[in-house]
């Protein structure tokens, strides 16, 4: 099975004292010994840079250029990385119109647009109620794989 990892697990990979944290490594690393195909796309890499590199005050992780630099060095060696293609776009622009996506959800249709276009059947995350008005994908939280 194919597998995108959400941004909040990339996330919480990285926040040691988050509670999700075991969580989330636990279901990564389930997933690797089961020889799973784990993915992440540009999107992903630009949101945890967004999160990674804000002010803890305004909820983010407060690292530094360098510090979030080699954070995303060490992610793309978890995970592969799918690049963007044209196709996306008009797949995004289907799912929008088919699913009525408006505003923040938008994002998720976009990274719902590249595993399409990627062939990939499931999305492991936190926030699977995001994602389950998509036939098209499976949400997988973490939590439940065992």
């Amino acid at each position: 099975m194919t597998y995108l990892a959400d941004t909040n697990i990339l996330l919480r990979l990285k926040q040691t004292s988050h509670p999700l944290h075991l969580s989330a490594l636990q279901g990564v690393k389930t997933l690797k010994k089961r020889s799973e195909k784990l993915y992440i796309v540009p999107q992903n890499l630009i949101e945890f840079w967004v999160v990674a590199t804000r002010p803890v005050k305004v909820n983010g992780l407060g690292l530094s250029f360098e510090q979030a630099t080699l954070e995303i060095e060490d992610i793309k060696h978890i995970f592969s990385l799918y690049q963007d293609t044209p196709a996306i776009y008009p797949q995004w622009e289907r799912l929008i119109r088919k699913y009525q996506v408006m505003g923040k959800k938008s994002h998720d249709a976009r990274l719902v647009a590249a595993m399409i276009t990627h062939n990939i059947d499931n999305i492991l995350t936190f926030n699977t109620d995001d994602f389950l008005r998509y036939s098209e994908i499976i949400p997988v939280d973490p939590r439940t794989i065992h």
